[in-house]
């Protein structure tokens, strides 16, 4: 906003200051035009490069990702419980075991 601001105070300060054109300098209707058209687009380049929102070609953009459309999947339900093992020595172990319904 401020880089704004200041370019057109800028911009209007050197075109105040430049000297209006005058017919003996050789320039006919089709080269004040051109002329025109030339200073329009300066300035206009001038003023949307100030006011591009802090982007810089080296700066990584973030774009949203593509949709993605997934099934639902409908297989068993399952949980883990604990439950009790006895080994071939006759120890006692709790095992976490996956049931599935």
């Amino acid at each position: 906003m401020r880089t704004t601001f200041a370019t057109a105070v800028l911009l209007s300060g050197v075109i105040s200051l430049a000297p209006a054109a005058q017919a003996r300098d050789g320039i006919g209707p089709a080269g004040a035009a051109a002329l025109g058209a030339i200073g329009g687009l300066a300035v206009g380049s001038a003023i949307a490069g100030s006011a591009n929102n802090g982007y810089y070609p080296g700066r990584p953009v973030y774009r949203a990702p593509a949709p993605v459309y997934v099934e639902e999947d409908y297989g068993p339900v399952c949980h883990f419980e604990r439950r009790r093992y006895v080994d071939g020595y006759g120890d006692v172990i709790f095992r976490r075991v996956r049931v599935c319904e």
